[in-house]
């Protein structure tokens, strides 16, 4: 019978070390965004209540807020093969991008009824998403994550919530 060992020698001096660098804030007083904002985030948590997931129970909704002051709403919409599924940032976006297709997002609104103790995040399917949002609009857009317990976490943009994402250029 043959052995081998492998070792992996790190030599410090031949890597360059790097960081990512992601800022967001965090509130539970809704007093702090624009009157226009306000009613997105409450429009975002009454609309979770139209989510279809009764597999789960794991309710989601998201609204955005389109730079002509238009609100458009989405939610989750399970199914009994479970690949089948649609989160409700990918169910919204694609709404948007289908019904409004030169109009810009400014702000999305993502929130989720169940008891946790922090703001859900977007799965990795969505976060793509997001940012090929972006990159089609050609502009930034904030992204806010609400609890059922009123914090919010605010990111300046869905590059924030997916560093190195792959994109177009790669192509």
């Amino acid at each position: 019978m043959e052995q081998f060992s492998i070792s992996f020698v790190e030599s410090i001096h031949l890597m360059k070390e790097h960081q990512l660098h992601i800022q967001y804030r965090s509130t539970t007083d809704t007093s702090v965004f624009d009157p226009n904002v306000q009613v997105l985030i409450k429009e975002t948590i009454a609309f979770a209540a139209n989510a279809y997931a009764p597999y789960s129970n794991f309710k989601v909704s998201a609204a955005l807020l389109l730079e002509n002051g238009k609100i458009l709403k989405g939610t989750n919409v399970e199914n009994a093969s479970y690949p089948v599924c649609i989160c409700a940032e990918r169910t919204l976006l694609s709404h948007a991008i289908s019904n409004y297709p030169t109009d810009k997002i400014s702000i999305m609104a993502i929130y989720v009824d169940k008891d946790l103790p922090a703001p859900v995040p977007p799965c990795g399917l969505c976060r793509q998403s997001l940012v090929e949002a972006e990159a089609r609009q050609n502009q930034k857009f904030k992204i806010l994550l609400i609890s059922k317990s009123g914090t919010i976490l605010q990111f300046e943009s869905c590059g924030d919530l997916l560093p190195l994402a792959f994109n177009g250029d790669f192509l």
